[in-house]
């Protein structure tokens, strides 16, 4: 059985008054149904640029998908009909952004937004949308829905406008959840609110999740799988529990050294990893971590590949070369 989506080297340019700038390098993955893949990695790294691409939101210009192939229920999107590609969004493929404020239309109500979705996609009309609408602000958790219906997002806190964001994600039941750093405005109690509500959803209806994040802590309750970026290469790729017991990419160890430890008593202080990002206007030749990594060597001078170094464990380091699945 083909996986939901299965995402084929995927590039991703934008064309600025600097040069190219190389935001996605050729990325692969799979995601099946029900699964929840954590897509982790600094600012800049191409997550969300990746997420995007899979929309076909990138705006053209100054970004352009230049290769790759983005397979969904076993049509590649980059290759449907725009018109296509909309009645997929939103239907089949839903995306909740970082920052609802700037996503929710502010002269509109919320409900008259949701309602919008629901008569587009699903062909209801104004009174079954409506009754519709309060059902999914209910269920994700908005007190009083039925009186908050004709109410504005400003009359939202962060934390309830990013619980309306999901509720007009999840409308129409779809296969698909991309979600972009959903929880970085809101404090951490919040944070874990909006986590264990994505859950419990994706749990109810079936949906697959794409969870994109810049902090591993969040990620090690919700993930399935996790993919690792940098400089808009996978560098490790792995399922949750091999990626916290066994991190094998240096910068995987970096970034999880920089969480704080509750479960070990210890004065050391947190890692942090030396230097800065590469400039992705340059062309990246050889490994695009060696500058900051402190195990670089002369091989490094050319770009490995993902090597197998576990079941469905695969990292993208010479010296795993030769590890197979030991």
């Amino acid at each position: 059985m083909s996986p939901l989506l299965e995402v084929k080297g995927l590039k991703t340019q934008f064309n600025t008054r600097d040069g190219i700038v190389h935001a996605v390098n050729g990325i692969s993955y799979s995601l099946e149904n029900g699964e929840t893949l954590a897509i982790v990695g600094e600012s800049g790294c191409g997550k969300s640029v990746e997420a995007l691409s899979i929309m076909r939101l990138i705006p053209d210009p100054p970004g352009k998908i230049i290769e790759g192939e983005v397979l969904f229920e076993g049509r590649d999107l980059l290759k449907v009909s725009e018109n296509d590609v909309r009645d997929i969004r939103g239907s089949k493929i839903a995306m909740i952004f970082q920052d609802p404020m700037s996503s929710l239309n502010p002269v509109l109500t919320i409900g008259s937004q949701i309602s919008e979705a629901l008569e587009l996609h699903l062909g209801m009309n104004k009174g079954q949308a409506r009754n519709r609408t309060i059902e999914l602000l209910a269920k994700v958790g908005i007190p009083k829905a039925k009186d908050r219906f004709d109410d504005y997002p400003y009359q939202f806190s962060g934390g309830m406008r990013q619980r309306v964001m999901i509720a007009m994600g999840i409308s129409c039941n779809p296969r698909l959840l991309i979600a972009d750093e959903p929880t970085t405005a809101l404090d951490v109690t919040i944070q874990a609110q909006i986590v264990e509500l994505v859950k419990q959803l994706r749990d109810e209806i079936g949906m697959a999740v794409i969870w994109i994040t810049h902090d591993l802590g969040v990620v090690a309750g919700l993930a399935d799988k996790v993919i690792v970026m940098y400089a808009g290469y996978i560098v490790e790729r792995a399922s949750v529990d091999d990626l916290y017991d066994d991190p094998r990419h240096f910068y995987t160890q970096g970034l999880l050294g920089s969480l704080p430890r509750l479960d070990i008593k210890t004065h050391e202080k947190l890692k942090s990893i030396e230097g800065m990002p590469p400039d992705l206007v340059k062309m990246i030749k050889g490994c695009p971590f060696a500058p900051r990594c402190e195990h670089v060597m002369e091989r490094c001078i050319e770009n490995p590949p993902l090597f197998p170094v576990g079941p469905e464990h695969y990292n993208a380091c010479w010296l795993s070369e030769n590890q197979g699945e030991k």
